[in-house]
């Protein structure tokens, strides 16, 4: 199962390695209310279990302090490594870096400036409420979006999303390769695992 915010990502690193996976997404709006990750993890964790031999959760910790961390200790499922998606997707020490270097920073994926109407403006009243704009982002200096694609029409979603904000726009390329580094574990874990039932077994045939 993966963050709705980075499944088709996911579903993009397993089909250009050619890996068995099948990504079941949750809904990416889960983000705006974390303390509801955790257990909607471990309800589709049960869901899913039956049909399939292994499961594994493409989430960071994602703002649940842990929690996400308790439900997959106790049902013996991997999750990503990191605090968040851009920590999966840019690595936690360019996100320190660039953190440190204007703590002022509001960051953007490709999911979030493509949704940014929808997960943002909406989700915080912006839409009815356009003068609470600079309460809400008053204290940021700058947009980083960390590119997966950096498409054209991308990079005019990010700048919509910026210049809804009010401020300037940076833009750092990151690619899929950290996100694939991070998957790769779970899938070879599993891969293993089936390996050594299968030798398991033909020793007791």
């Amino acid at each position: 199962m993966a963050c709705g915010a980075i499944a088709r990502h996911v579903a993009d690193v397993a089909a250009r390695r050619g890996w068995p996976v099948d990504v079941h997404p949750l809904p990416p709006l889960l983000h705006n209310r974390p303390e509801r990750i955790a257990a909607a993890v471990e309800r589709r964790v049960h869901e899913l279990r039956p049909r399939y031999g292994h499961v594994a959760v493409a989430y960071a910790d994602c703002g649940t302090y842990g929690a996400l961390d308790d439900v997959c200790a106790r049902l013996a499922v991997p999750r990503l490594p990191g605090t968040d998606c851009y920590e999966v997707f840019a690595g936690a020490t360019r996100m320190r870096a660039l953190l440190e270097a204007e703590p002022g920073t509001y960051v953007l994926t490709d999911y979030l400036a493509t949704s940014f109407h929808r997960s943002v403006v909406v989700e915080l009243g912006l839409d009815r409420y356009p003068e609470l704009r600079d309460d809400y982002f008053g204290h940021y200096r700058r947009v980083v979006w960390i590119a997966q694609h950096p498409t054209a029409r991308l990079r005019a979603a990010a700048e919509h999303a910026a210049a809804t904000m009010g401020l300037p726009l940076e833009v750092v390329v990151v690619g899929e390769m950290l996100l694939e580094h991070a998957l790769a574990p779970l899938v070879t874990r599993a891969v293993a695992q089936d390996e050594t039932l299968r030798l398991n077994s033909n020793s007791k045939a």
